[in-house]
């Protein structure tokens, strides 16, 4: 017997001709990232999220 579970929620947040992030609402309540670089994808979750922008911004 199969469940019907509920989709994420998902927004584009940035996008550019090669990359794209993206986040999903997910069904328990938790919020994750998805960077897709090309052919890779890298999931976050919020705090590893939080981390990577903080990370970015030490660069620029």
């Amino acid at each position: 017997m199969s469940k019907n579970m509920p989709e994420p929620e998902t927004d584009v947040i940035a996008e550019t001709d090669n990359y794209l992030v993206w986040r999903a609402q997910e069904p328990d309540g938790e919020t994750t990232y998805h960077l897709e670089l090309n052919n890779v994808t890298l999931h976050f979750f919020q705090e590893e999220w939080d981390e990577l922008l903080a990370l970015v911004k030490l660069l620029v």
